[in-house]
């Protein structure tokens, strides 16, 4: 059975974070794994409160799953300070982690900011060269190669500069009303657009993570980076179109998850 690694914060309402990342994993047929960099108190409405773990107690995490179950597949989510930050990438280099995912999330759904300001560099110089893709949403990118990204081609600026900057592959992800729900991977092979149709659903909470988690998932099985990704957003497509309601707030798009492979591809 392939593998994944999920380091990312915990989500209590069980939408996005850890929590979401396992249900992904899980649904892809891969199994899961994770790596806790944060407990947060959220809902579907918004993050109230955050308790980062040490960066020894997130080392011993580590080494206890490379040293046991190696990861055919890496995913990175929140990761708030620059002590985890460097705990992350000197354990990745140090295991040899391969199929590395990064959500670099600064900014959730519903508004909150989950990174420090000085980690920001840090995930630049640390994190971003040795990953396989990134994932920024389009504030996500503005605020890495300091752009203001309102069009088509602004995106593939954005993307552009990231590749040429950090030689890793960069999904920047549309859905912040520019092209619509279109995606746009840039790689060694260029710009490459994914097209979607925006799907009428309020239920987003854990939207990212859940999409980068799938990727990782299909890196993990043997696709090719185009091909994860492509299944990745069919996927998650599905889950949206599924329109699942929970709760009494927006309600965690993930619960729809839970209804299975079927959703995939």
């Amino acid at each position: 059975m392939k593998t994944a690694l999920s380091i990312a914060g915990s989500d209590c309402s069980g939408g996005a974070g850890i929590q979401a990342d396992i249900k992904t994993m899980t649904a892809h047929g891969v199994y899961a794994m994770s790596a806790v960099t944060a407990l947060t108190a959220q809902n579907t409405t918004g993050v109230i409160d955050i308790m980062e773990v040490t960066g020894l107690f997130l080392q011993e995490q580590l080494d206890c799953i490379f040293t046991d179950i190696e990861p055919d597949a890496v995913k990175i989510g929140m990761v708030a300070s620059t002590e985890l930050i460097e705990v992350i990438a000197e354990s990745l280099q140090r295991y040899q982690a391969k199929n590395i995912v990064l959500d670099p999330v600064m900014v959730s759904t519903s508004g909150s900011r989950l990174m420090q300001e000085q980690a920001i560099g840090i995930l630049k110089e640390k994190l971003l060269p040795m990953a396989t893709v990134i994932t920024p949403n389009i504030p996500e990118a503005a605020i890495m190669t300091d752009l203001s990204i309102k069009t088509k081609q602004d995106m593939e600026k954005a993307a552009r500069m990231l590749y040429d900057a950090y030689g890793c592959a960069v999904l920047c992800k549309g859905g912040h009303s520019i092209e619509d729900a279109n995606d746009l991977l840039f790689n060694e092979q260029g710009a490459q657009w994914f097209i979607g149709n925006r799907i009428k659903n309020p239920n987003t909470h854990g939207t990212g993570c859940t999409l980068s988690s799938a990727i990782a998932s299909n890196l993990a099985k043997g696709y090719d980076l185009k091909t994860a990704v492509l299944y990745a957003k069919n996927y998650i497509s599905g889950a949206l179109g599924a329109m699942l309601d929970l709760g009494k707030g927006s309600g965690p798009l993930n619960h729809a998850f839970a209804i299975g492979n079927h959703l995939f591809q």
